[in-house]
């Protein structure tokens, strides 16, 4: 008799909560997106609710719908017919969450949901269940069979639901249109945050900036370079517009020249200044900035305006220290 390892027995509970999941796609239909306009319209908040594993996925929901721009929080559905269901309005939308479709405590909850005119969302394993019958909409995600070897404990069923409920929630984002700045206001700590922070929040503006005039002597330019410690200088005309750059290579590759061309300290800034050198705005992601120099293979780049004046300085170290890697 074959022995059934461990990693037998995950592998087929990854198999059948994927099929699960894979399952769903072919239910998709007009509930869906009547779910989804039902959300959309929604003037209030978004109530997600559920008992058991099931109430465990409806809170997962519901901070998912809020950190996406929908406002929703979970409501326990005992501690809601204990006082909690006050919080309930006729704008709201509630999102049950129920497999059999007969949970008691739910169903405790139809009378009050019903009376105020409230709309319902139900995910269910059955829509021909009591709530599934009384909801506005109905999204069946019955599974086949749970992963447990019982058939017993809810594993494949909540899967579904949370891949559902996803579902719902990236569809009302996209519909949205939120843009990114949403994250990081709501996104204020960890790593996502650090994705999403632009240049503006980095550079080194003010003073700090290294700029010489185009006509300033190498000398100076150099002195320049050395004050402000990142290894370059802009060189620019006409009220801080840049016209070029001085790196540390453009002087280790014009000293190598030096006996053609005579001493590079005897030049302006404009003769050893590289031109059209790469820019950015204000605006950029940190992490585009950081792909620019990576690909270039360059320590520091130009922050400028509309009108190619120069805003900032930001250097890889600075990157660095935000950890995007």
């Amino acid at each position: 008799m074959t022995k059934v390892t461990g990693t037998d027995i995950a592998r087929k509970v990854l198999q059948t909560e994927a099929d699960a999941i894979l399952a769903l796609i072919d239910r998709l239909d007009d509930r869906f997106d009547e779910a989804v306009r039902i959300l959309l319209d929604c003037r209030g908040r978004v109530i997600v609710t559920g008992m058991g594993k099931s109430g465990i996925i409806a809170r997962k929901i519901a901070a998912t719908l809020s950190s996406t721009g929908t406002p929703a929080f979970f409501l326990h559905a005992a501690e809601a017919v204990h006082g909690d269901l006050g919080v309930l309005t006729p704008v709201d939308v509630i999102v049950a969450l129920s497999n059999s479709g007969e949970t008691e405590e739910l169903l405790r909850l139809l009378a009050t949901i019903k009376r105020l005119g409230a709309r319902m969302i139900v995910l269910t394993g059955d829509c021909g269940s009591t709530l599934g019958q009384a909801a506005d909409i109905a999204l069946d995600c019955s599974v086949a069979k749970e992963a447990c070897p019982m058939n017993l404990v809810p594993t494949a069923s909540t899967t579904a639901a949370l891949a559902l409920g996803d579902a719902l929630a990236m569809t009302v984002f996209a519909a949205k249109g939120i843009g990114q700045e949403h994250f990081a206001n709501v996104h204020p700590a960890g790593h996502l945050l650090k994705r999403l922070m632009r240049v503006e929040q980095l550079m080194h503006g003010g003073e700090q900036r290294p700029m010489v005039a185009a006509e300033t002597p190498m000398t100076d330019a150099m002195a320049e370079m050395s004050r402000k410690g990142f290894g370059m200088t802009c060189v620019v005309e006409a009220g801080d517009r840049l016209v070029g750059i001085i790196t540390d290579g453009d002087l280790r590759r014009h000293m190598i020249g030096q006996p053609a061309g005579g001493s590079i300290l005897e030049r302006r800034a404009a003769d050893v200044m590289t031109r059209n050198p790469v820019t950015i705005t204000r605006g950029t992601l940190a992490v585009e900035a950081l792909r620019h120099m990576e690909e270039r293979r360059i320590t520091s780049i130009v922050v400028v305006d509309a009108g190619h004046k120069v805003e900032g300085i930001v250097h890889l170290h600075d990157l660095w220290r935000t950890q995007l890697f």
